[in-house]
């Protein structure tokens, strides 16, 4: 089996076509755009409760921010290959063009999201400064946080006043949501901060190294195949790097590549109509039974019998 040269086939979704992937058609809340008609919404802006929500969503790439707070339940997320729990409190951000996949959603889950494009906040704060300001929306950032209580109160009170400001035509709508928004994620910040999660940044430790790694994986995986690529891009031999993934993670260096591919599979079957041997030579496997094989391995069934299972 070779290993796949990087066509990039996962579908990038916008928010115009975004809906259907994560929401089912009765809502049965009033809440954000849970039952908005679609001429009403702010453009670059969602919002949502998780009631409607799909109960398995990706794994996917979108072409948006998204911020997500739990308030009841648990649910499991992907990020890349960095896998994360959400109990009550937990607070969660995703950037553009980054894998993500949530899962064993529990019956008792809720919470609210929002969605917003890079160019959303201009006039506000630059997209370009988005990661500086807000640093969990960097590559090196923690993505996902639990929030005190007052904190979770103190978003969830912004979340309102976004929803009241979505919900009506007054005047300066955008603006208030904007301000708003921007106000939630100072308030996020401020957690963070408090939490010391800024001032951790990586050093030379193995667990930072291989941390680092993981999430290189997770944005570059698709034009870079090597590990030594990688190790190049850290500054460490590849032999030390493939060493300290291993002691860290369990799995070779090589593994998260794969881990990484297998996810794009799965993203094309369960949100394109290729058929399997379509998708085997656009990740450029020599031929479908070599796709099948490696599929076969990684997730225990084969290519066909994931994809019925999961549509």
């Amino acid at each position: 089996m070779r290993m796949p040269s990087g066509k990039k086939d996962i579908p990038t979704y916008s928010l115009e076509n975004f809906r259907s992937v994560h929401r089912l058609r009765q809502e049965g809340s009033s809440f954000g755009y849970n039952e908005m008609d679609r001429s009403k919404y702010i453009p670059g802006f969602e919002i949502y409760s998780s009631v409607g929500l799909i109960r398995s969503v990706g794994p996917l790439r979108s072409a948006f921010y998204r911020i997500s707070v739990t308030v009841e339940g648990t649910l499991d997320m992907l990020i890349g290959l960095e896998a994360y729990q959400h109990h009550p409190r937990t607070l969660s951000f995703t950037v553009p063009h980054q894998i993500f996949q949530k899962g064993n959603i529990s019956k008792d889950a809720f919470g609210y999201y929002i969605l917003f494009e890079a160019a959303f906040l201009e006039g506000v704060l630059p997209a370009v400064a988005l990661a500086r300001e807000f640093p969990f929306f960097g590559l090196l950032g923690t993505p996902v946080f639990q929030l005190s209580e007052e904190e979770l109160q103190r978003i969830l009170g912004l979340v309102m006043k976004i929803d009241e400001e979505v919900q009506q035509s007054r005047t300066g709508r955008v603006k208030a949501v904007q301000l708003y928004l921007y106000l939630l994620l100072l308030e996020a910040r401020r957690s963070y901060e408090r939490q010391g999660l800024e001032s951790a940044q990586p050093g030379d430790t193995g667990a930072s190294l291989a941390s680092r790694y993981l999430r290189l994986v997770a944005v570059h995986y698709l034009h870079k195949r090597q590990v030594g690529e990688y190790a190049g891009l850290l500054g460490v031999s590849a032999n030390h790097l493939n060493k300290m993934v291993k002691e860290v993670t369990g799995r070779t260096a090589s593994d998260c590549i794969r881990e990484m591919l297998v996810q794009e599979a799965k993203s094309l079957l369960r949100y394109t109509d290729s058929s399997v041997a379509e998708i085997a030579y656009k990740m450029d496997f020599s031929d479908p039974a070599s796709f099948n094989r490696f599929f076969r391995a990684a997730a225990d069934e084969t290519p066909l019998i994931w994809r019925n299972r999961n549509k």
